[in-house]
C-alpha cells in the first residue's frame, strides 16, 4: 500500500479535545476512514462486480452521534467485549464488581468503554497505531492495562486489526472490532438476503438476558447452522427460543479449531448476490459474535439514511461471553508478564 495515510479534523469532544479522522487507501482504490475516538471505522468504500464503489459501513457523518447515541458503530470494544453476568466474577479468590450498563449485566467494557475514549494515534508506515492506557479501577476492572490496536489496509483489500495488551494485575481482556456492514451499500435496504457461512459446529446458547448457560450446543438441526451458505433471513423468523432470546441472531459461534490452535483461519464468509460484494473474516479468536442488527429501529440516522431494522450485521471476532464466570470456556485472564495478542482480517472481494 503506497498511498499513505492522511488525516483531518473530525470535530471536538465536549471537553475540548480534538478528534481526528485518518484515511487509508490502497492501490485498488479501496478507502477506509478511522477515528482516534473509539478507534471507530467510519467508512469502508469497496467495489461491486461492476467496479462501482460504495460505502458498506453503517455510521454517522459527524462526531456528536458517536459520542452520544451510537450502538458501537465501527468501534473498538474493551476491556471485555460482550457480556459478563451481573458484572461480577471471582478472580484469584476475590470478587470483582464491574459497572452494569445492560440491565443487570456488564456489556462491552461498560460506559464509557473503549468505544468512547480518545486513543493516542501514531502513523507507522502504512499502519495506524492506536494506544489507550486504561487505569486500574476503570469500570471496575483491576490493573492498569496498556492496549494497542493497529489498523492496516492491504492491497488484498483486507482491513487487518491487531490487538496487543499488557497489565500490571490479573484482569479479563477480550478486545474486538464492532463494525456494522451492509454489502449492498450502507442505507441500501436490509441484510436479510446476504448469504452467510460460519465455520462452526457449535454455538453458545443464551438466556433471556443474553447470558450463556455454560454449554456449547451443536448447530445441527437449528437455525444456527451456517456451515453451508444460507441467507441471513431464511430462518431468522422461526419459532426458536434462542432466536427469541436474541431478538434474532445475537450469539457467539464456536469456531472449528483444535484446542490451543492460534493460527489465522477463515471463520465467516458473507456474500451479497445482488452486488457481488463478498466479506470474509479471518481470525485467531475462538469465537465470533454474529449480530443481525435487531435493535436498529430507524431512530438513528447517518450518511443520509435512517439505520432501520436489520440494515447492518456485525461479525465480532472474540472469546466467548461471560468467560470469567465459565471455567470450561477458553481463558480470558491476562496476567502480569504475559502479553495479549490477536489478529483478525476483514477481506473484501467480488464474486463473479
Amino acid at each position: 500500500m503506497q498511498n499513505g495515510i492522511i488525516h483531518a479534523p473530525f470535530g471536538t469532544l465536549p471537553d475540548g479535545r480534538q478528534v481526528t479522522q485518518y484515511t487509508l487507501k490502497n492501490n485498488n482504490g479501496m478507502v477506509v476512514k478511522i477515528l482516534d475516538f473509539g478507534g471507530i471505522i467510519t467508512e469502508i468504500h469497496v467495489p461491486d462486480r461492476d467496479g462501482v464503489f460504495a460505502d458498506v459501513a453503517l455510521g454517522f457523518d459527524t462526531l456528536g452521534p458517536y459520542v452520544k447515541d451510537s450502538p458501537y458503530f465501527g468501534a473498538l470494544i474493551g476491556r471485555y467485549g460482550n457480556r459478563i453476568a451481573k458484572g461480577r466474577f471471582t478472580l484469584d479468590g476475590k470478587e470483582v464488581q464491574l459497572t452494569t450498563n445492560d440491565g443487570n449485566n456488564h456489556l462491552h467494557g461498560g460506559n464509557p468503554g473503549y468505544d468512547k475514549v480518545l486513543w493516542t494515534a501514531v502513523v507507522e508506515g502504512d499502519s495506524l497505531v492506536l494506544r489507550y492506557d486504561s487505569p486500574d479501577g476503570e469500570q471496575g476492572y483491576p490493573g492498569n492495562l496498556v492496549a494497542t490496536a493497529t489498523y492496516l489496509l492491504t492491497d488484498a483489500n483486507e482491513i487487518v486489526v491487531r490487538f496487543h495488551a499488557v497489565t500490571d494485575q490479573p484482569t479479563p481482556v477480550n478486545l474486538t472490532q464492532h463494525s456494522y456492514f451492509n454489502l449492498c451499500g450502507a442505507g441500501q435496504g436490509d441484510i436479510l438476503g446476504h448469504e452467510m457461512t460460519i465455520d462452526a459446529d457449535k454455538f453458545v446458547p443464551i438466556d433471556a438476558e443474553s447470558i450463556p448457560f455454560g454449554e456449547l450446543a451443536p448447530v445441527t438441526g437449528t437455525p444456527f447452522d451456517f456451515r453451508k451458505p444460507r441467507t441471513i433471513g431464511e430462518r431468522i423468523g422461526q419459532p426458536d427460543k434462542q432466536l427469541r432470546h436474541g431478538t434474532g441472531y445475537d450469539h457467539c459461534w464456536v469456531l472449528n479449531k483444535k484446542l490451543g490452535e492460534r493460527g489465522l483461519q477463515r471463520a465467516v464468509h458473507v456474500a451479497d448476490p445482488v452486488t457481488g460484494r463478498v466479506l470474509e473474516l479471518f481470525t485467531q479468536e475462538p469465537g465470533v459474535q454474529f449480530y443481525s442488527g435487531n435493535f436498529l429501529d430507524g431512530s438513528l440516522q447517518g450518511k443520509g439514511h435512517p439505520w432501520t431494522f436489520r440494515s447492518g450485521f456485525c461479525i465480532e471476532p472474540e472469546h466467548f461471553p461471560d468467560s470469567p464466570n465459565q471455567p470450561a470456556y477458553p481463558n480470558t485472564i491476562l496476567r502480569p508478564g504475559d502479553v495479549y495478542e490477536t489478529e483478525s482480517r476483514f477481506r473484501f472481494s467480488v464474486a463473479p
